[in-house]
């Protein structure tokens, strides 16, 4: 069950990846402004929570940067330290791949049956609930 479900989710991620596509963004870039959605943050926050590299982080920032969906801010208090936040335009963006998302995501359950439909977008939520307490038990190890 768990090599369906691993399989599935690599499946979906292709999905996730081909709606994006439409709207030039990566599924990399779609969870930094996900992550950025929740509030500003420093590089090395945003890479930890991505689990990716700072340099990463600086590569993803400066293409949405350069797109005007993110801004980089220092900290007054401490010039070395940048933080990134949404701006206006990234949050349409963010909103416009969420639609995306949601529409791929639902054209594919669409070939379900109601009752399938219903339990596939339940087991999707699920999965979203147990990732974000797996990450919530991660950072509170650190």
């Amino acid at each position: 069950m768990a090599l369906e479900a691993g399989r599935a989710a690599t499946r979906l991620a292709r999905q996730v990846a081909v709606a994006l596509g439409d709207l030039e963004l990566s599924p990399s870039q779609y969870r930094l402004l996900l992550f950025l959605s929740e509030g500003n943050a420093a590089a090395s926050a945003v890479a930890g929570r991505l689990a990716v590299s700072r340099p990463s982080v600086t590569a993803l920032a400066d293409g949405l940067e350069k797109r005007g969906l993110l801004q980089r801010k220092s900290d007054p208090a401490d010039r070395r330290k940048v933080a990134h936040e949404l701006t206006d335009a990234g949050r349409e963006a963010l909103a416009a791949a969420d639609a995306a998302v949601a529409e791929r995501i639902s054209g594919i359950a669409a070939h379900l049956d109601e009752h399938q439909t219903d339990e596939a977008v339940d087991g999707l939520a699920l999965w979203n609930e147990a990732l974000n307490r797996h990450r919530a038990a991660l950072e509170t190890r650190q």
